[in-house]
């Protein structure tokens, strides 16, 4: 139907003018119709007839290579995919096309494509760059060794990311690593990468040795070796800004966020006008719970005569707001960490829709392609990150206020006064009054900015009625922090934040789990399953989802009221979860197969002792063993366990063991401050949400 329309518009068309981009789009547009349709042929052949009144000749390359390699017209796609790297020889995706389309037998015909490319265009940096994923050994070794040469002498700042897709192989790392430390050796006593060398190098080669050091090792988690790398590059050189921001990553990752703050402080001191580092020194700064200050590095690009907070928001900056709750939950700020998701939450409804005023747009200036691309990005506009950590945070903040309810206006806890001396009631009353006055003077101070705020607002909407009196719509209902932490049904407004997730990150283990403790806590059996099963089709070995499942078998046991079809659709659908082994079994195999993880090994100490609490000793000692053997042992993952040691999740324990089990980390992460200042809930502790940012991290910096 929809080419039947586009073909008798066509006929109403007027005679076509030259280079007619309107036109052209109408014809891509209707080319895509039929590709889309299954008429692969017939698209060809409209490309074919049409191709002199196409404009855009990139996207008709494009889209003729992908249609003969989908009809299997290997011979006519080379032609076209090499037509297309001499058009771009930078773009991966014409290399892949070209393989596709050559089909080469042996590593020696796919590497000769390459080799090919590379002769005819010596600038560049592809052709060299792809054979390192599907070569290796010596010829990796000689590939990698003139990539390196070629990129450090150019002075490359993003080669260590350009390369880091290879440090999933041992080898490669090891090769990387040993070619790298060479270079410098002979750099710096020869000035040449190679000894043999004639003509010697500039001394920015060996400052950029240095960089690419530094991430290497920050990156494989030896991070005194990383610091000493990039103190040699300061020393080369003190006024590159790049080296700051490496430095402050490292200090990060070590665990020490206010030393990695005023590393990107002095970084954004040598180049004020930074935008970049400007935002990333106050996304530093919130990490190390520092938010007045964080404002005021953004005020310095944000609008005057409006606070740095209020003009992030206008502008719809989530990255800032998505940190700012984050710190709020760590201070146990629960409402103001609501209220920053909410917002967030909306952000993504005004998006939607501002798009409609591209619809006429689009429409009367003939780009269909790009119309369809906006219409099917609303569609999943909240499969975006930003959106899955801001619903993963507020359904974990829900989650907690089900958990422990906020009762007390401020939440402090009621102390025992007639235990106190005279001179100490006197002084708590005293600390009590200045605190109080302190609270009614923060109080008067929000006021009065609340005020302004809805009198600009009003104003605004003032301004716009006058221009316009239709665009007078609803009013969204204000978000109260006090009435955020205190919410009368904590499950459905987490359950609110669930649904997209459910629709549009089911690839994510993390909206399985979230699902499932949601489901548990309203004693939704058969849903807390199905979370269950869709998890396991995501990650079976995942260890959260380990421990949801042990804890619905021991759910299971303790049901009496259920009926038996319910009963018999939950045996039926558990049995291939959990096989013919019982419980503690199902436990140990979990931990036999995954023994040298670290969070595995703590997912099954917890489930160890929940299982058998005579076992809590052997669990504690499971959990807590760190060795170079176990990987996955960041400072997240381990923060985490020193609060599950002090929540009483391996029940009661004793200040000896959970300060023992600290040293221990100290002794591992000597720079993180979290243990070192003996509070489990650091700067360090970004989320204690189900994102899990430990496991994440398992593979870049392991024990």
């Amino acid at each position: 139907m929809t080419l039947k329309i586009l073909e008798e518009f066509m006929k109403t068309q007027p005679q076509v003018k030259p280079y007619d981009y309107e036109h052209s789009e109408m014809l891509l547009y209707q080319n895509m119709v039929m590709v889309e349709a299954g008429l692969e042929s017939e698209a060809i052949q409209h490309l074919a007839t049409y191709e002199a009144q196409i404009v855009d000749k990139l996207s008709l390359a494009e889209t003729r290579a992908k249609l003969l390699l989908s009809l299997k017209k290997f011979d006519e796609a080379a032609v076209v995919c090499k037509e297309l790297l001499d058009r771009n020889p930078e773009n991966s995706e014409y290399y892949h096309s070209l393989e596709q389309a050559i089909t080469p037998e042996t590593l020696d015909d796919r590497l000769r494509l390459y080799t090919d490319v590379a002769e005819k265009f010596p600038k560049a940096l592809a052709p060299r760059r792809l054979p390192l994923e599907f070569i290796s050994g010596e010829l990796f070794r000689t590939s990698a060794d003139r990539y390196l040469m070629l990129a450090l002498h150019k002075g490359i700042p993003p080669l260590f990311k350009n390369l880091r897709s290879l440090y999933s192989d041992s080898e490669k790392v090891r090769i990387l690593e040993e070619l790298t430390l060479g270079y410098m050796k002979t750099l710096q006593e020869h000035e040449v990468f190679h000894e043999n060398d004639a003509e010697k190098e500039s001394p920015t080669s060996l400052l950029w040795t240095y960089y690419y050091l530094a991430q290497h090792f920050d990156h494989l988690g030896q991070f005194d070796k990383a610091l000493s790398y990039i103190d040699l590059a300061l020393e080369h050189t003190m006024t590159l800004i790049e080296l700051y921001v490496v430095k402050a990553k490292i200090y990060k990752h070590a665990g020490d966020i206010n030393e990695a703050v005023r590393c990107l402080d002095e970084a954004q001191s040598l180049d004020t006008a930074d935008r970049y580092i400007n935002s990333k020194c106050a996304k530093y700064m919130l990490r190390s719970n520092m938010l007045k200050e964080a404002e005021r590095m953004c005020s310095e690009f944000t609008r005057e005569g409006i606070s740095a907070a209020e003009n992030l928001h206008e502008m719809q900056c989530m990255w800032f707001e998505l940190e700012c709750a984050a710190l709020y939950r760590r201070q146990g700020k629960y409402g103001e960490a609501l209220k920053k998701c909410h917002e967030i939450d909306r952000h993504f409804t005004e998006i939607i829709e501002d798009q409609f005023d591209f619809h006429t747009y689009c429409v009367r200036k003939m780009t269909l392609r790009a119309y369809i691309e906006l219409i099917r990005l609303e569609d999943v506009l909240r499969s975006h990150f930003s959106y899955f950590r801001c619903a993963s945070m507020a359904i974990e903040i829900y989650l907690h206020l089900y958990d422990h309810p906020v009762t007390g206006s401020t939440g402090e806890k009621n102390l025992d006064q007639e235990n106190l001396t005279p001179a100490e009631q006197k002084k708590l009353k005293s600390k009590q009054r200045k605190k109080a006055i302190q609270e009614a003077k923060l109080k008067e101070k929000q006021k009065l900015e609340e005020q302004q705020r809805q009198q600009q607002q009003q104003q605004q909407q003032n301004k716009a009625k006058t221009q316009d009196p239709e665009l007078e719509g609803p009013k969204e209902e204000e978000l109260n922090p006090e009435k955020l932490a205190k919410p009368e049904n904590p499950l459905e407004e987490a359950l609110r934040f669930l649904k997209p997730l459910q629709m549009f990150a089911v690839n994510k283990i993390e909206t399985h789990i979230l699902a499932y403790r949601i489901y548990s806590r309203k004693g939704k059996l058969l849903l807390m399953l199905q979370s269950l099963k869709r998890g396991r089709a995501v990650d079976p070995d995942h260890p959260q989802l380990h421990e949801c499942l042990i804890e619905f078998i021991l759910t299971m046991k303790k049901q009496s009221g259920l009926s038996e079809v319910v009963r018999k659709v939950l045996e039926q659908e558990l049995k291939p979860l959990t096989g013919e082994t019982g419980t503690a079994s199902l436990n140990t195999e979990f931990l036999n197969r995954h023994n040298n993880s670290h969070p595995h090994r703590v997912a099954s100490a917890k489930m160890m002792y929940r299982l058998d609490h005579s076992c809590q000793a052997k669990s504690i000692s499971l959990a807590t063993t760190l060795s170079p053997e176990i990987i996955g042992c960041t400072v997240s993952t381990c923060t985490s366990l020193l609060k599950s040691l002090e929540n009483g999740e391996f029940g009661t324990c004793e200040n000896e063991t959970i300060d023992g089990y600290r040293a221990k980390c100290q002794e591992v992460f000597p720079r993180a401050t979290v243990f070192a200042s003996g509070i489990s809930n650091g700067v360090n502790d970004k989320s204690n949400i189900l994102v899990l940012d430990g496991l994440k991290e398992i593979k870049d910096r392991t024990f």
